[in-house]
């Protein structure tokens, strides 16, 4: 036969327990012993001082090789209950848009939950404990702040979870593994004192019940619950038998041992019979000792209620079974069971009825609770043969708890491998608006973390094995988000619309990059502020169509006269004579001496169809060229037309009539040539400025309007710093207003000046 040997090492004593298993899963109970710590060498299920523990552990293991007859070289041992740190938290992940949620998104949640507990334990933790994650479970899921059962499969914007996550002291692991091997024994396996009070208290057929035990013992009281087939939390509050005990000793007068033979008698008796330190004897009712603790158990049981209720989220168990000597003391089942409001018969003491498949050689031994734990811990050798393992994890040797269900993340988790460097990142993203209207442009995904296993290709998911060997590259960045407003929706298919002579012209409309003009290829920053300017003035239009106009001739904007400045909007009419129509002539004064010779024109074709009724579009297959399509009105006769140019070369027109206007009015106002204004010019055509820079602020309007960039500023330039719509003059005039009188357009601004905008009334 194979005997196992188990010890619980508890605050009072340590009980061995030797034993081996039968085929048909009976466990036979061959030797067993109880040795109390001749001093408080253990304080709340920590070894405090590994010597004594270490005298005491030997002293129950030769007792234990007396009654079998050989040497006991391997233990099975447990880490209290009471050193297990329990976080509860609340964790999200929103995604970027409605999608699927994946088992992959719900490991990514698990992760994130883990490493804030970690975070919360840390503010919390007053001691000198290194603390790790040794199991977690969800108590609920969130579906877009609603509460689901289950999240795999379902479509969300936001997933979330309330997550219990409970962490061991690797220090109280390792003080454990030297007491015993200062006895002179080797750890065969360790699990859990909750654990292996449960796997004999609460077998795995009762484990979908929703189901607290408690172990009552010295120094704490353990907690630990199931649910849904597993155990999902465990916990401890700081009271117990030994204050039970306390009270005893100073309501009686007696020593502490006197005391604890009271509290067991008061137990199993009608009476008690007790020796004082005056040597006096007494028998006393074991009613008597029952109201002197009431008030102790009262309290033991209320916070316990509390513990398990917080535990098990904020709501009562099923039922709830207690074991551990302390639980025996009268009344405190009954106490529980109303705390948790719960009938009394589902609080109850476990013992001999769930020994039933344990057999006692000893004669002079009974079935009691007591015995559940260290039953538990020879039993759980048979289900893990060691349940922790040691790694390599970059470089650095680490311990790890195995619940079974180990894998590399578990100990990226565990050497504290930033979470956010085992999954891909994606480069900055881009934050714009487009006519008012809030844009993203998400940067390039970045490689995942690079994981290998023994010099193998590995997954954050991939099973851990026992001192093997884990590197984990770390995941790296994507290229940042790089867009431009030729890539534009509005740029590419939104046009402005007038009527010329009769005509339907569509016109591209121009792109405004915070108030500027700016060409096709013009990259996208953080927060720009982009607009399709909604209006073309005479000039531009006659620009884009390639059309010379006889300033001769009156010019008409919606039947009233007008001149090569006046602004038209959408739907607007124009008519005009023109010296050639249909033929593109450059100048001086169309174009910008600085076009590069090599700039792909834009093609002009003027095509007449006799039967009027066919529209033709001609484009250079290498270029996105915007179109002019001129379309009849319903009582046109004249032939179609379509003229053909692109936005950049138009905008380029545009920009230098524009500076030759400001260039004339500043040659007349005797401003300096190397002051002439920049308005609305696009980065790649601003003439280099004076590096000497100014800052004013102008009133407009009644609002302060700040003025920077340049030494000195004229009136033109507060349109690159306000906003004003001018779709809505509908054809009316503009006021420009300066201290009370008429503005000129290049007339220099200065500190306070006060300025009106308004549209005239006709």
């Amino acid at each position: 036969m194979n005997n196992v040997f188990g010890l619980d090492i508890g605050t009072r004593n340590v009980v061995g327990t030797v034993g081996y298993q039968t085929d048909d899963n009976e466990f036979v109970v061959a030797a067993q012993y109880v040795r109390e710590h001749e001093t408080r060498a253990m304080l709340d299920g920590q070894i405090h001082d590994i010597g004594r523990v270490a005298k005491t552990i030997k002293e129950v293991k030769d007792e234990l090789e007396k009654q079998i007859g050989q040497p006991l070289e391997e233990v099975c041992i447990a880490a209290a209950g009471r050193v297990l740190k329990t976080v509860t938290t609340h964790v999200e992940y929103e995604y970027a848009q409605e999608s699927v949620v994946t088992g992959e998104d719900i490991h990514t949640l698990n992760l994130l939950g883990i490493e804030k507990a970690q975070e919360a334990l840390k503010e919390v933790n007053d001691t000198s404990y290194k603390f790790y994650c040794v199991g977690y479970s969800t108590v609920k899921f969130f579906l877009n702040d609603e509460v689901f059962i289950s999240l795999e499969g379902h479509k969300a914007n936001k997933i979330g979870e309330d997550i219990i996550v409970t962490f061991l002291p690797e220090d109280v692991v390792d003080g454990l593994y030297a007491a015993v091997g200062q006895a002179g024994l080797s750890v065969a396996n360790m699990t859990l004192e909750p654990i292996a009070a449960i796997n004999v208290a609460i077998p795995e057929n009762y484990r979908m019940l929703n189901i607290a035990l408690v172990d009552v013992g010295a120094g704490t009281s353990d907690i630990s619950i199931t649910r849904d087939g597993s155990i999902i939390a465990y916990g401890m509050i700081p009271h117990a038998g030994d204050e039970l005990t306390e009270v005893i000793v100073q309501h009686f007068l007696v020593d502490f041992n006197m005391a604890e033979h009271i509290k067991l008698q008061s137990t199993t008796g009608d009476t008690v019979t007790y020796k004082d330190i005056m040597s006096i004897e007494h028998t006393i009712p074991a009613e008597d000792v029952w109201e002197v603790v009431a008030p102790v158990v009262d309290n033991i049981a209320h916070e316990v209620s509390a513990k398990i209720i917080e535990l098990n989220g904020d709501k009562t168990v099923s039922a709830c079974f207690v074991v551990g000597g302390g639980g025996k003391i009268h009344g405190f089942t009954e106490k529980l069971a109303e705390d948790l409001d719960l009938p009394e018969e589902r609080v109850a003491l476990r013992g001999e009825e769930v020994l039933g498949d344990v057999t006692f050689e000893q004669e002079d031994i009974k079935k009691d609770p007591l015995l559940v734990t260290p039953i538990g811990i020879c039993l759980n050798y048979y289900d893990q043969r060691n349940n922790f393992i040691m790694v390599r994890f970059n470089g650095e040797r680490i311990k790890l708890y195995d619940n079974n269900r180990l894998t590399i993340v578990d100990a990226a988790l565990q050497a504290g491998f930033p979470n956010n460097e085992l999954f891909p990142k994606r480069g900055t993203p881009i934050n714009f608006t487009v006519n008012g209207v809030a844009r993203l442009v998400r940067g390039e995904a970045g490689e995942g973390a690079v994981v290998t296993m023994n010099g193998k290709p590995a997954s954050i998911n991939t099973p851990l094995e026992p001192n093997s060997e884990i590197v984990i590259e770390p995941s790296t960045a994507g290229e940042a988000a790089v867009y431009k407003i030729s890539q534009l929706d509005e740029y590419n298919h939104s046009v402005i619309t007038f009527v010329i002579n009769g005509r339907k012209v569509s016109c591209p409309r121009f792109v405004q990059v915070n108030g500027r003009l700016e060409p096709e290829d013009y990259s996208i920053r953080e927060n720009d502020v982009i607009e399709t300017r909604n209006y073309y003035t005479v000039r531009q239009i006659a620009q884009f169509m390639d059309l010379v106009i006889d300033t001769d001739q009156m010019i008409f904007v919606n039947n009233e006269e007008a001149d090569l400045d006046t602004l038209v909007y959408e739907n607007f009419s124009v008519e005009w004579k023109t010296d050639e129509y249909g033929v593109a002539r450059i100048d001086n004064n169309t174009y910008n001496d600085t076009q590069e010779s090599d700039t792909d024109e834009a093609s002009v074709t003027a095509e007449h169809d006799e039967n009027a009724d066919s529209v033709h579009e001609k484009t250079d297959a290498d270029t996105n060229d915007a179109s002019v399509l001129a379309e009849p009105d319903a009582n046109s006769t004249e032939s179609d037309n379509t003229v053909s140019r692109t936005s950049e070369q138009m905008m380029n027109q545009v920009l230098d009539e524009l500076h030759d206007d400001f260039a004339k009015e500043a040659e007349a106002s005797a401003v300096p040539e190397n002051e002439l204004p920049e308005n609305e010019l696009p980065k790649n055509d601003i003439q280099e400025e004076d590096s000497s820079e100014n800052t004013i602020t102008v009133i407009v309007n009644g609002e302060p309007v700040e003025l920077s960039g340049k030494d000195t500023y004229i009136f033109v330039d507060i349109f690159t710093h306000i906003s004003f719509d001018l779709q809505a003059g509908k054809g009316r005039a503009i006021a420009t207003i300066i201290n009370g009188r008429d503005a000129q357009f290049s007339e220099e601004l200065h500190e306070g000046d006060q300025i009106e905008l308004y549209w005239k009334e006709n």
